[in-house]
């Protein structure tokens, strides 16, 4: 548990453990039985209590500082608890009240030691941590993929005064300069020119002021003449220069405005310096100056673009209100190493950018700062890129930026909104026996509604908005409601249903030609990849013909040519000598795991190609997960001699991907599966499905060939990419030499 306490707000930092339930699924017992009876299902599921690790940071003003403690006294404090961390100026100022109230010894912390740790934190583990503000453009916020080594940078923390630090590693840091001209300056002048005592005022006035009133420009000082000079006319020439001539009153607005402009340019100015002294590109803003007010990102970013004419770049930082609370934390919890762990925000207990936070139930507060709550899950494994992106800092999972794209946004946020009744039936339909479903699923539809409304008016609420981190946040939604795995149930009717037709599918492979069988192969992989629950083109379907199946897929798949078709250049590769080493994301249980992906697998293996099959490590959708995988591959082994002894050999390896996502972030892998990539020497990918080989990936370059594979079950999506409903990406790729 750890404060920071600066300027009016207090940040608390805590972790917990939550209970929450998973969906867990194992073979039956068949010992002492002759036969396994026909009508059973391949497993039984379990849903289990599991307990995860989640940190919490909330924001209180320091007028409700007795709340907040009051909140920690009831919630967090408990007979173990000896210590409590703290930074900032109010470790100092509030040190005897939190003492006496919480019964406590304070531990100070070093503010700058916390604020990088902060920073490291976030940057590491918030994929849309860091955005650029570009005042003119829609939306503003302009994110930025964390580059998979986030050092080396410069911080640049704007409180009363300057602090500028060189960050070269983990623990490796130095204060390089600083300057007195900071916050402190403008609010202490702000209030001796205007009279106005509150910092936020201040700013509100700033940003109806016109500094061109106050401050001397170059045309006022030149004429037309600049233009000879190279000048801008508009350019600053002298800050304040005009109230030493000029006989009359400047507004309270404009001269906020223009002592607005005189400090930043200051610090702007600064930072390229140490920037350009230093060789750095990469120069992050926080501090009480910031804290998400949009008039003073735009004036740091206008005189950094200024000064380093473009070449370095302004960033800013989503969650710099928290970076001393979070680093407090650490340094508390460095005995438990939380660095050696990967963390994923969780949109369900977050709020977001510039909106609305949820209910703390905490007294009522004037909103300060970009975000007032933040949950961070512990991830059971760590996450690390795959060795085979061609280049991870210029990786970009998702294909269309909904936050860019205004018509894509507005389908797709119509699109989940409409799909959401469905999903709260699967839910209710999943828990037949709970008492209480109905009332959890009704809070989910709530919750997820409420989120949805939110991305409408601040679609760059968590970074990027697209179909990914929509789909996420259902995900987390359900989560939060104890629905686990809606579709356990489907999942497992109908892996019982495509086993009991593996070997007839196998038998009518293995008498086909080899050509003939190839393209029959592929063919079975893409109506494999129709049975998808989460498009409701498929669902609707699916819930009203029972009978739709494999063959049916397949008369619904686009005839040759494809909307993307390389597959003559795939068939000329197999005619040469095979892969070393396949590593395929497979997608949806059922017909397309055992009946698309598997024959497939069995035929890579046949040529004397090692297969890795990464599968969810959690569920999402009726996309198969690891734990399903494993019983899978066993049910087929005992049906099959090739994919038996592959399993026998190690030559067919089935591994998690560290994911719960229907759709995929090759930046963020489970990193058993980036270690057996690199020691088995992987040189094919396969991606399949439309979340992760069209909604992602769809653009990802590769080290190796690929091969991107999905049935576009959306008709507006078809349409957009030229086609139409059911049509076919087949996508092979050979990186360039």
């Amino acid at each position: 548990m750890a404060l920071f306490l600066c300027g009016s707000l207090t940040k608390l930092a805590y972790y917990s453990t939550v209970q929450h339930k998973v969906a867990k699924v194992r073979s039956f017992d068949h010992s002492g039985k002759d036969t396994e009876p026909d009508h059973e299902p391949p497993y039984e599921i379990s849903v289990q209590e599991e307990v995860t690790a989640r940190l919490h940071f909330i924001k209180f003003e320091n007028t409700y500082i007795e709340a907040c403690l009051d909140f920690i006294k009831d919630h967090l404090v408990n007979t173990e608890t000896k210590v409590i961390q703290a930074t900032g100026g109010g470790a100092y100022k509030f040190k005897d009240l939190i003492e006496e109230k919480l019964q406590l010894k304070v531990d100070k912390e070093d503010v700058m030691t916390c604020l990088i740790k902060g920073c490291n934190f976030v940057l590491k583990n918030i994929p849309h941590e860091a955005f650029m503000y570009q005042k003119d453009s829609n939306p503003e916020f302009r994110f930025q993929t964390n580059h998979p080594n986030i050092f080396p940078y410069l911080l640049v923390n704007i409180g009363s005064g300057v602090s500028i630090v060189k960050v070269e590693t983990e623990d490796r840091f130095e204060w390089v300069g600083g300057s007195s001209i900071g916050g402190g300056t403008f609010w202490g002048l702000g209030a001796l020119l205007t009279k106005t005592k509150k910092f936020d005022e201040l700013l509100h006035l700033a940003s109806k002021g016109q500094h061109a009133n106050v401050d001397m420009l170059v045309q006022d000082i030149y004429g037309g003449a600049h233009q000879t000079l190279g000048l801008s006319g508009n350019l600053i020439a002298s800050s304040f220069g005009k109230s030493a001539t000029a006989d009359r009153e400047f507004s309270k607005e404009d001269m906020a405005k223009s002592l607005l402009h005189m400090i930043s340019n200051d610090i702007g100015q600064l930072a390229c310096l140490y920037a350009t002294l230093h060789g750095l590109d990469r120069v992050y803003f926080g501090g009480f100056f910031i804290r998400g007010h949009p008039v003073t990102m735009r004036t740091i970013t206008y005189s950094i673009n200024f000064f380093s004419k473009g070449e370095v770049q302004a960033l800013f930082l989503r969650h710099e209100g928290y970076l001393g609370a979070i680093g407090a934390f650490l340094k508390g919890a460095e005995q438990d190493n939380p660095n050696q762990y990967s963390w994923g925000e969780n949109y369900a207990g977050s709020s977001g950018l510039m909106s609305t936070a949820p209910e703390l139930c905490l007294a009522q507060r004037t909103r300060s700062g970009t975000f007032d709550l933040l949950e961070m899950d512990r991830l059971e494994r760590p996450l690390v890129s795959l060795p085979l992106l061609q280049d991870p800092s210029s990786y970009v999972p998702d294909t269309v930026d909904l936050t860019d794209d205004a018509l894509a946004r507005k389908y797709w946020l119509t699109c989940f909104e409409e799909a959401l009744d469905g999903v709260v039936k699967r839910a209710v339909a999943s828990q037949p026996e709970s008492v209480d479903a109905v009332e959890r699923a009704e809070k989910f539809r709530q919750k997820y509604w409420s989120k949805l409304q939110t991305l409408r008016q601040q679609p760059f609420a968590y970074g990027t908005l697209t179909v990914r981190s929509l789909l996420d946040t259902r995900e987390h939604c359900l989560n939060e409601f104890s629905f686990p795995d809606p579709y356990s149930k489907v999942k497992q009717q109908e892996n019982g249903l495509a086993l009991k037709c593996f070997q007839s599918v196998t038998r009518s492979l293995d008498a086909l030609g080899w050509e003939e069988r190839q393209l029959a192969l592929v063919k079975g992989l893409l109506a494999g990849n129709v049975f998808d629950w989460g498009a409701k083109a498929v669902s609707d379907v699916l819930e009203s013909d029972p009978r739709f199946g494999f063959e049916e897929a397949k008369r619904k798949l686009q005839e040759r040519p494809w909307l993307v078709d390389s597959y003559s250049e795939w068939l000329q590769r197999l005619k040469g000598p095979p892969h070393k080493c396949a590593l395929i994301f497979a997608d949806n249980s059922g017909i397309d795991i055992i009946l698309g992906v598997f024959p497939f697998v069995r035929e890579l293996l046949f040529r004397g190609t090692e297969v890795i099959l990464a599968c969810n490590s959690g569920p999402a959708l009726n996309d198969v997960t690891y734990g399903e995988s494993l019983i899978v591959a066993e049910r087929i082994a005992a049906m099959d001699p090739i994919v038996h002894s592959a399993l026998q050999e190690e030559k067919l390896l089935l591994v998690q991907t560290g994911s719960s996502s229907p759709c995929l972030d090759l930046s963020r892998l489970d990193q058993g599966l980036a270690v057996l990539v690199r020691e088995r020497g992987a040189d094919l990918v396969v991606i399949e499905g439309m979340g992760r080989a069209v909604h992602t990936n769809y653009h990802a370059a590769l080290r190796c060939e690929s091969l991107k594979l999905a049935v576009v079950k959306n008709a507006w999506l078809a349409e957009r990419l030229g086609g139409r409903l059911f049509s076919v990406i087949f996508k092979y790729e050979v990186p360039a030499q």
